[in-house]
């Protein structure tokens, strides 16, 4: 084999390895690149769900230069009924002051029913998503319910945290005091 012929063959490699990294890069992005703390909160979108309020569809975009706590939840999960009540609180305080609470229910398409009765029992009032398709899990790789994510006005994950939360909490609340007086980009 020549020179030329070897560098070919070289080149062929490459390319084709090249090749092969772009595409998995492409399909396999969501679980190449992990969800945490520092980085960048991926895009979620769901159907608002209130009594008597029209179904509008909102995502991470409308929420934009916002400190949004995002919370994966189903009205099936226990730990995510405990934690509730904290979350109304945390709403209760910093909501006035530019917080943006987002519950994500992943319950099954036909289930909004039973989210807005859930709603109604334990008297939330801050924004409910129903997301009966599940992407929220995908693009947060979520491991299950109840999950929470801070993120901030620039769009970074802040905290991250898998399982029931005291959302009354000192260290929490510091936290979201904090980031409510950074200012967006």
């Amino acid at each position: 084999m020549t020179s030329k012929q070897q560098w070919t063959v070289v080149a062929a490699v490459v390319a084709l390895l090249g090749g092969v990294l772009w595409f998995a890069s492409h399909t396999l992005k969501d679980e190449l690149v992990g969800v945490e703390v520092g980085s960048r909160a991926p895009a979620f979108g769901g159907t608002v769900v209130a009594a008597g309020a029209p179904e509008t569809a909102k995502s991470l975009a409308d929420y934009k230069g916002d400190v949004v706590l995002l919370n994966v939840w189903a009205t099936w999960c226990g730990p995510c009924r405990t934690e509730m009540p904290s979350i109304q609180r945390l709403h209760e305080t910093y909501g006035p002051k530019g917080l943006k609470i987002v519950a994500v229910s992943i319950d099954d398409p036909g289930k909004k029913p039973d989210v807005r009765k859930f709603l109604a029992e334990y008297k939330l009032s801050f924004e409910v998503l129903h997301d009966s398709l599940g992407a929220v899990q995908g693009a947060y790789q979520t491991t299950g319910v109840p999950e929470t994510f801070v993120i901030g006005r620039d769009g970074v994950i802040y905290k991250k945290v898998i399982g029931a939360a005291d959302w009354s909490s000192g260290p929490n609340r510091a936290l979201i005091e904090q980031l409510l007086r950074e200012r967006a980009d």
